[in-house]
């Protein structure tokens, strides 16, 4: 009675009533979802709003609409996973959808553990007989014609990169295991410093393979403390994950230290089973280093084998030079024999993934000779016995035979250090693997199911299933973590302002399908995926769009134009 009392009063002295203000119409509503911020603390259901490719509202979004509206109930909202190791350089040439990645809720791929740049006419005529299935023009020069050739292509995901200090080695010197002198040294500190200013996010290496092994850690800490007067992070395959672990972490802290730059362990792990009891020794490592102040952490991917290529079965000495090289000296019987009692010792001076995995713990994944090619799926040893050699003698003959290294994947870790890693709180997590599709060119081969399932196995198997760790924390490690280690400006997390990089999951079912006999299944239990504001992927399918962008290091200066 009393407010028609008043509607008849404000007529009466001629005032109109106000009609309610018009609801806010955002681009992308995500509405009544568990709001997983990135941030760790515990999930609150709550909504979403994106304009443009940035979040506008968390949490309570009133009656406010959007011109499209994703009805979240019973699903996790989490910002897009950021995949901190990623090999999709050239996978990505072939198919930028991305697909593996994005249907596991992967929105930035980093590359770089052998960069694309910078390279010479040398370098690229190695890339070019190299390649695979997939051929490709190298219309580029540096690390950063190569990432803008890339997004001119279109991009589904998000995608960054360091600059390989074993790239620029060969850069400057070539293939030969010799010191670089300190002329030679300063170009190569120009290389990296190009290279932040065209957008890499710091200097990464693989100290197992040619030519970064033969770098020197003084080598390393100079260019280390190139990429840390840009702001940049170093990162490493360490030189030695199995019997001489805890030195090869030692260098990484004495980098750290000398160089006053954080680093990053890739792919944490434990080679050999002779080595698995010492994980709590290289958490102590690592943890004591971390309390002194610098700034350590590591990533991994969720399961017990690695993979890479015969080259890891074979003394560095024999693989100076490159490829061709390689294969050269593998023809001469006194090398072979040379070869082969070396591959035989369980520490003979270099990282043997071939005592450690024992040659029917080695199944063969990738052939590049169509030949070849019935034998993917075998181990080494069974190879070995069809053709009535040793291992030994199969592995390099392989190589020789292929003309390439030879993709295998390696079972040599544990599945209860895997779990321990898992719960580790500055560990994040990467595939090591290149985002594939489940079709074309991905099918010739065989691949690790980390390509598939890294993302999804952890929050199905380790959080759902096991409960090493709650899905706020998972999501913090997949999202804010990495972020603020990369030095990544308004990503990896759920707030106004920030990049609409979003996944849409359903905690309950998320899982990974991919397997080692079996890898080229997609995950499922992802519902949606916006990259930069725009839906990829939709109620579970890839709509098509390419959103995604190069996300550049905080020292890129854009060319002049």
């Amino acid at each position: 009675m009393r407010s028609s009392l008043l509607l008849v009063a404000c007529v009466a002295c001629g005032a109109r009533p106000q009609p309610a203000p018009p609801a806010a119409l955002h681009d992308v509503v995500i509405r009544g979802g568990l709001i997983v911020d990135g941030r760790g603390g515990p999930p609150a259901l709550g909504d979403l709003a994106i304009d443009g490719d940035t979040v506008t509202a968390v949490g309570d979004v009133g009656g406010a609409r959007g011109r499209r509206e994703i009805d979240a109930h019973g699903l996790a909202v989490a910002p897009g996973f950021i995949n901190m190791l990623s090999h999709s350089e050239v996978s990505l040439i072939a198919d930028n959808r991305s697909q593996g990645e994005l249907r596991e809720g992967v929105t930035l791929e980093v590359l770089g553990e052998s960069s694309m740049g910078p390279v010479d006419d040398a370098m690229k005529k190695h890339m070019t007989a190299e390649e695979e299935d997939i051929k490709y023009p190298i219309a580029w020069d540096t690390l950063g014609g190569y990432l803008d050739w890339l997004a001119a292509r279109g991009l589904s995901t998000n995608v960054a990169s360091f600059v390989g200090a074993g790239t620029v080695r060969e850069r400057v010197i070539g293939l030969v295991a010799r010191h670089p002198t300190d002329d030679e040294l300063a170009k190569m500190r120009g290389f990296v410093a190009q290279a932040m200013d065209e957008g890499a996010l710091g200097v990464t290496t693989a100290l197992m393979y040619e030519p970064d092994t033969f770098a020197t850690t003084h080598d390393l800490v100079e260019l280390a403390k190139e990429a840390a007067a840009h702001h940049g992070v170093f990162t490493a395959h360490i030189r030695d994950e199995g019997n001489h672990v805890g030195e090869a972490i030692d260098e990484m802290i004495a980098i750290a230290r000398e160089a006053a730059i954080p680093v990053e362990i890739f792919h944490f792990k434990q080679s050999g089973k002779n080595n698995w009891s010492k994980l709590p020794d290289m958490i102590a490592k690592i943890e004591a280093a971390r309390a002194q102040g610098l700034a350590i952490t590591a990533d991994m991917y969720t399961y017990p084998a690695a993979e890479t290529g015969l080259d890891a079965s074979m003394p560095r000495w024999v693989q100076e030079g490159g490829l061709e090289a390689w294969r050269e000296r593998l023809r001469d019987p006194e090398i072979r024999a040379k070869v082969a009692a070396e591959m035989d010792q369980l520490d003979p001076g270099w990282d043997n993934a071939f005592a450690h995995a024992g040659p029917a713990g080695i199944k063969i994944v990738d052939f590049k000779s169509q030949a070849l090619r019935p034998l993917i799926g075998k181990t080494l040893a069974e190879i070995a016995a069809m053709r009535h050699k040793t291992p030994e003698e199969t592995a390099m003959d392989l190589v020789i035979e292929d003309d390439s290294r030879v993709g295998c994947v390696y079972f040599l870790m544990s599945e209860d250090n895997v779990a321990k890693e898992v719960a580790i709180p500055w560990m994040s997590f990467g595939s090591d693997e290149a985002s594939m599709s489940t079709e074309g060119v991905f099918l010739h081969t065989s691949a690790h199911p980390r390509a598939y399932g890294n993302f999804a196995r952890l929050l199905g198997r380790y959080v759902r299933e096991q409960k090493v760790i709650t899905l706020e924390e998972a999501v913090r490690r997949l999202t804010s973590l990495p972020a603020t280690n990369l030095h990544l400006d308004k990503r990896g997390a759920l707030a106004p302002g920030y990049a609409a990089d979003v996944v849409v999951f359903d905690p309950a079912t998320i899982t990974d399908h991919a397997t080692f006999d079996v890898p080229h299944q997609y995950a499922t239990g992802v519902s949606y995926v916006l990259v930069n504001g725009t839906l990829v992927i939709d109620h579970g399918e890839h709509t098509g769009a390419h959103p995604g962008r190069i996300v550049r290091g905080p020292s890129y200066k854009p060319a002049a134009k």
